[in-house]
Protein backbone atom coordinates (compact mmCIF):
# COMPACT_ATOMS: atom_id res chain seq x y z
CA UNK A 1 0.00 0.00 0.00
CA UNK A 2 1.14 3.54 -0.69
CA UNK A 3 2.10 5.06 2.66
CA UNK A 4 0.56 8.45 1.85
CA UNK A 5 -2.81 6.77 1.25
CA UNK A 6 -2.65 4.60 4.36
CA UNK A 7 -4.46 4.70 7.66
CA UNK A 8 -1.06 3.96 9.24
CA UNK A 9 0.17 7.41 8.23
CA UNK A 10 -2.74 9.01 10.11
CA UNK A 11 -2.26 6.68 13.08
CA UNK A 12 1.41 7.64 13.29
CA UNK A 13 0.44 11.31 13.31
CA UNK A 14 -2.14 10.68 16.05
CA UNK A 15 0.42 8.69 18.07
CA UNK A 16 3.03 11.43 17.60
CA UNK A 17 0.58 14.09 18.85
CA UNK A 18 -0.47 11.92 21.80
CA UNK A 19 3.10 11.19 22.86
CA UNK A 20 4.08 14.86 22.62
CA UNK A 21 1.11 15.83 24.78
CA UNK A 22 1.88 13.11 27.34
CA UNK A 23 5.48 14.35 27.49
CA UNK A 24 4.24 17.89 28.16
CA UNK A 25 1.73 16.76 30.80
CA UNK A 26 4.45 14.78 32.58
CA UNK A 27 6.66 17.85 32.64
CA UNK A 28 3.77 19.81 34.17
CA UNK A 29 3.33 17.06 36.75
CA UNK A 30 7.04 17.15 37.52
CA UNK A 31 6.64 20.81 38.50
CA UNK A 32 3.59 19.96 40.64
CA UNK A 33 5.63 17.33 42.47
CA UNK A 34 8.36 19.87 43.19
CA UNK A 35 5.76 22.20 44.71
CA UNK A 36 4.87 19.33 47.08
CA UNK A 37 8.59 18.77 47.80
CA UNK A 38 8.42 15.38 46.12
CA UNK A 39 11.72 15.39 44.22
CA UNK A 40 11.57 11.63 43.57
CA UNK A 41 8.15 11.86 41.89
CA UNK A 42 9.36 14.92 39.96
CA UNK A 43 12.38 12.99 38.68
CA UNK A 44 10.20 9.99 37.81
CA UNK A 45 7.87 12.21 35.79
CA UNK A 46 10.84 13.76 33.96
CA UNK A 47 12.02 10.26 33.02
CA UNK A 48 8.56 9.30 31.76
CA UNK A 49 8.37 12.57 29.80
CA UNK A 50 11.70 11.71 28.19
CA UNK A 51 10.36 8.25 27.28
CA UNK A 52 7.24 9.76 25.71
CA UNK A 53 9.29 12.17 23.61
CA UNK A 54 11.47 9.27 22.43
CA UNK A 55 8.29 7.46 21.34
CA UNK A 56 7.12 10.61 19.55
CA UNK A 57 10.44 10.71 17.66
CA UNK A 58 9.98 7.10 16.52
CA UNK A 59 6.54 7.93 15.09
CA UNK A 60 7.73 11.22 13.57
CA UNK A 61 10.68 9.51 11.88
CA UNK A 62 8.42 6.83 10.37
CA UNK A 63 6.27 9.56 8.81
CA UNK A 64 9.31 11.30 7.32
CA UNK A 65 11.00 8.09 6.15
CA UNK A 66 7.92 6.67 4.46
CA UNK A 67 6.43 9.79 2.91
CA UNK A 68 9.31 10.54 0.52
CA UNK A 69 9.02 14.20 1.45
CA UNK A 70 5.40 14.34 0.24
CA UNK A 71 3.87 15.11 3.64
CA UNK A 72 3.74 18.68 4.86
CA UNK A 73 0.65 18.53 7.03
CA UNK A 74 -1.51 15.65 8.27
CA UNK A 75 -5.03 16.47 9.41
CA UNK A 76 -5.96 14.32 12.39
CA UNK A 77 -8.95 14.09 14.63
CA UNK A 78 -8.53 12.48 18.03
CA UNK A 79 -9.45 12.98 21.65
CA UNK A 80 -6.66 14.04 23.97
CA UNK A 81 -6.95 14.17 27.78
CA UNK A 82 -7.14 17.40 29.74
CA UNK A 83 -7.53 17.30 33.50
CA UNK A 84 -7.03 19.69 36.37
CA UNK A 85 -3.40 19.59 37.47
CA UNK A 86 -3.45 17.94 40.88
CA UNK A 87 -0.73 15.41 41.58
CA UNK A 88 -2.87 12.84 43.37
CA UNK A 89 -5.54 12.64 40.66
CA UNK A 90 -3.21 13.26 37.71
CA UNK A 91 -1.05 10.23 38.53
CA UNK A 92 -4.10 7.97 38.44
CA UNK A 93 -5.59 9.57 35.31
CA UNK A 94 -2.30 9.26 33.44
CA UNK A 95 -2.14 5.61 34.47
CA UNK A 96 -5.52 5.11 32.79
CA UNK A 97 -4.33 6.97 29.67
CA UNK A 98 -1.23 4.77 29.45
CA UNK A 99 -3.34 1.64 29.91
CA UNK A 100 -5.61 2.73 27.05
CA UNK A 101 -2.59 3.18 24.77
CA UNK A 102 -1.09 -0.15 25.85
CA UNK A 103 -4.22 -2.29 25.63
CA UNK A 104 -6.37 -0.62 22.97
CA UNK A 105 -4.88 2.15 20.86
CA UNK A 106 -1.41 0.86 19.94
CA UNK A 107 -2.44 -2.79 19.46
CA UNK A 108 -5.16 -1.54 17.08
CA UNK A 109 -2.64 0.67 15.24
CA UNK A 110 -0.26 -2.33 15.03
CA UNK A 111 -2.94 -4.57 13.48
CA UNK A 112 -3.76 -1.91 10.89
CA UNK A 113 -0.07 -1.39 10.07
CA UNK A 114 0.39 -5.15 9.58
CA UNK A 115 -2.69 -5.35 7.36
CA UNK A 116 -1.36 -2.47 5.28
CA UNK A 117 2.08 -4.11 4.95
CA UNK A 118 4.06 -1.89 7.35
CA UNK A 119 5.54 -4.66 9.51
CA UNK A 120 8.32 -2.57 11.10
CA UNK A 121 5.83 0.12 12.11
CA UNK A 122 3.56 -2.56 13.58
CA UNK A 123 6.48 -3.90 15.65
CA UNK A 124 7.21 -0.42 16.97
CA UNK A 125 3.59 0.09 18.00
CA UNK A 126 3.70 -3.27 19.81
CA UNK A 127 7.02 -2.50 21.54
CA UNK A 128 5.88 0.95 22.65
CA UNK A 129 2.59 -0.53 23.92
CA UNK A 130 4.65 -2.70 26.30
CA UNK A 131 6.51 0.37 27.55
CA UNK A 132 3.24 2.22 28.07
CA UNK A 133 1.95 -0.73 30.10
CA UNK A 134 4.99 -0.38 32.34
CA UNK A 135 4.34 3.36 32.64
CA UNK A 136 0.74 2.64 33.65
CA UNK A 137 1.89 0.32 36.45
CA UNK A 138 4.41 2.88 37.76
CA UNK A 139 1.87 5.71 37.70
CA UNK A 140 -0.85 3.65 39.39
CA UNK A 141 1.55 2.46 42.06
CA UNK A 142 2.70 6.02 42.79
CA UNK A 143 -0.91 7.25 42.79
CA UNK A 144 -1.94 4.58 45.30
CA UNK A 145 1.03 5.28 47.59
CA UNK A 146 0.57 9.03 47.35
CA UNK A 147 -3.17 8.93 48.01
CA UNK A 148 -2.82 6.59 51.01
CA UNK A 149 0.07 8.68 52.39
CA UNK A 150 2.30 5.60 52.22
CA UNK A 151 4.82 6.89 49.71
CA UNK A 152 7.55 6.62 52.33
CA UNK A 153 6.07 3.92 54.61
CA UNK A 154 6.10 0.15 54.18
CA UNK A 155 4.88 -2.83 56.22
CA UNK A 156 8.34 -4.39 56.33
CA UNK A 157 11.88 -2.96 56.48
CA UNK A 158 12.85 -1.37 53.18
CA UNK A 159 16.00 0.25 51.84
CA UNK A 160 15.66 4.04 51.61
CA UNK A 161 18.36 5.96 49.76
CA UNK A 162 18.91 9.70 49.47
CA UNK A 163 19.01 10.58 45.78
CA UNK A 164 21.50 13.37 46.42
CA UNK A 165 24.23 12.11 48.77
CA UNK A 166 23.57 8.35 48.65
CA UNK A 167 22.90 7.84 52.37
CA UNK A 168 21.06 4.53 52.96
CA UNK A 169 18.91 3.31 55.83
CA UNK A 170 16.76 0.20 56.21
CA UNK A 171 13.51 0.73 58.11
CA UNK A 172 9.74 0.68 57.69
CA UNK A 173 9.67 4.43 57.10
CA UNK A 174 12.05 6.69 55.19
CA UNK A 175 13.98 9.30 57.12
CA UNK A 176 12.17 12.66 57.26
CA UNK A 177 15.40 14.55 56.64
CA UNK A 178 18.62 13.06 55.34
CA UNK A 179 21.05 12.89 58.28
CA UNK A 180 23.97 13.52 55.94
CA UNK A 181 22.91 16.27 53.52
CA UNK A 182 19.75 17.53 55.32
CA UNK A 183 17.49 17.31 52.29
CA UNK A 184 13.78 16.51 52.91
CA UNK A 185 12.15 13.10 52.56
CA UNK A 186 10.95 13.85 49.02
CA UNK A 187 14.52 13.22 47.81
CA UNK A 188 14.46 9.60 48.97
CA UNK A 189 14.53 7.09 46.11
CA UNK A 190 11.84 4.42 45.88
CA UNK A 191 12.83 1.28 44.00
CA UNK A 192 9.54 1.07 42.12
CA UNK A 193 10.56 -1.74 39.77
CA UNK A 194 11.67 -3.93 42.69
CA UNK A 195 8.51 -3.20 44.68
CA UNK A 196 6.25 -3.88 41.70
CA UNK A 197 8.01 -7.16 40.88
CA UNK A 198 7.57 -8.40 44.45
CA UNK A 199 3.89 -7.43 44.69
Amino acid sequence: MNFNDSTTKTNLARAFAGECQAGARYQFMSKLALQDQMQFISDTMKTLAKNEMAHAKVFYDYILQNSDGNVRNIAIEAGFPFEMPKLETSLLEESKNETSEAENIYPSFARIAKDEGFVNIARSFEAIAKIEKSHARILKYLADLYKSKRLYKRDKPTEWKCSTCGHVEISKEAFKTCPVCSLPQGYVIIDIEKELSSS
